[in-house]
């Protein structure tokens, strides 16, 4: 399986300005610049790489968990995930620090402790939680 997205960026990083597009459509020409990174808070105009990265983890672990609580034979009701990502400036530049999700889920009959070792089964294994520890390969040429 693979999924693709695609930015393109045009002038210096302070000023500059770019566009996210996915290969979904979900985003189309979805701007995104360092004013709205790291200026724009309620991020209104724009978005941002952390935001979305928040929004793939907790996601991700929302369907995880979802399949970790089916296959212990509970039925879902209802997961909801917030994703609160953490990014520092460091002396090396800018480094996500963290990413903190916090869990409200509904599933009768369910006890408290197999929940939270479900939970903690699907956060370890999701694919975007593996994914912010693996190698990165990149391909770079001019045009």
């Amino acid at each position: 399986m693979k999924r693709k997205a695609q930015a393109v960026w045009r002038g210096p990083g302070a000023t500059g300005a770019g566009t996210l597009t996915t290969g979904s459509g979900v985003l189309e020409d979805q701007p995104y610049s360092a004013k709205l990174r790291f200026e724009d808070e309620d991020g209104r105009a724009g978005t941002n790489p952390e935001e979305l990265i928040a929004a793939a983890h907790a996601g991700c672990f929302a369907m995880a968990l979802s399949f970790q609580l089916a296959g212990a034979g509970h039925t879902v009701e209802k997961l909801a995930v917030d994703a609160d990502l953490t990014m520092e400036k460091e002396a090396g530049g800018w480094t996500i620090r963290s990413i903190h999700l916090d869990l409200l889920g509904s599933v009768p009959g369910i006890s408290a402790e197999q929940f939270e070792s479900l939970a903690q089964k699907a956060k370890a294994g999701c694919p975007v939680s593996r994914a912010l520890a693996v190698d990165i390969s990149l391909s770079a040429r001019l045009q």
